[in-house]
């Protein structure tokens, strides 16, 4: 690897993504462990290298990329090996592939969770957004009507979302069903002993610990 991988942010079921990705190729990087609506990413330094203030950012070399689903897929494709390898390589594996991620990112992540995220008043952004408990309701609702398509492919005999082969898919997926439990919404008996197997991987434990925020020095 000739660039240097630099990884800003931590402390979100976004910003884990990119660690496990990084985690699942053992890829050497460094982590700037900022925090969201934290005033960290909207200094002079982060906002000149991501106008949008957003985490996560991956940073390899003089190349940047936002946007969690990008990122891992941005790794998948460009430091996957024969031994460590996040994306199906057959083409129509590959549009299976995408399909997943941007459904988990489209209905399960944005259209659902953040909505809740947003307006919910328990651990929300209700303060920020507005409180809106019936749109937390519907959001809710839409949820567990779209994971019956992740419960149709988990009652299969399927070991992950590609079958036996672990991707990016998953570490999407997984983030969400922890962020719904999380959240009380409740996911589908097929989910559980899939989040047992996804979450029991060794990147997956290490990643938990990169994207943990470290607690200030105790002071005399």
């Amino acid at each position: 690897m000739d660039h240097k991988l630099v990884l800003w942010g931590v402390g979100t079921s976004r910003t884990i993504r990119a660690h496990w990705a990084l985690h699942e190729l053992d890829l050497p990087y460094e982590s700037r462990p900022i925090l969201p609506r934290s005033g960290e990413t909207k200094t002079p330094e982060y906002t000149a290298l991501n106008a949008r203030q957003k985490i996560p950012l991956l940073m390899d070399g003089d190349f940047r990329i936002g946007e969690s689903a990008a990122i891992v897929a941005y790794l998948a494709e460009t430091y996957s090996t024969p031994d460590h390898v996040l994306i199906p390589r057959e083409k129509s594996s590959q549009a299976k592939w995408l399909e997943w991620c941007f459904f988990v990112v489209a209905e399960l992540d944005s259209t659902s969770l953040y909505v809740m995220r947003r307006h919910g008043t328990n651990n929300g952004l209700a303060h920020i957004y507005g409180e809106a408990p019936a749109v937390v309701s519907k959001a809710a609702e839409y949820f567990r009507e779209q994971l019956r398509h992740v419960d149709v492919a988990l009652t299969d005999g399927r070991t992950y979302l590609m079958g036996d082969q672990f991707t990016t898919a998953d570490i999407i997926l997984t983030t969400c069903l922890t962020w719904a439990i999380d959240y009380g919404v409740g996911i589908c008996d097929s989910a559980l002993p899939y989040l047992e197997r996804t979450r029991a991987r060794p990147a997956y434990q290490r990643a938990a610990a990169a994207n943990t925020p470290k607690k200030p020095a105790a002071t005399c």
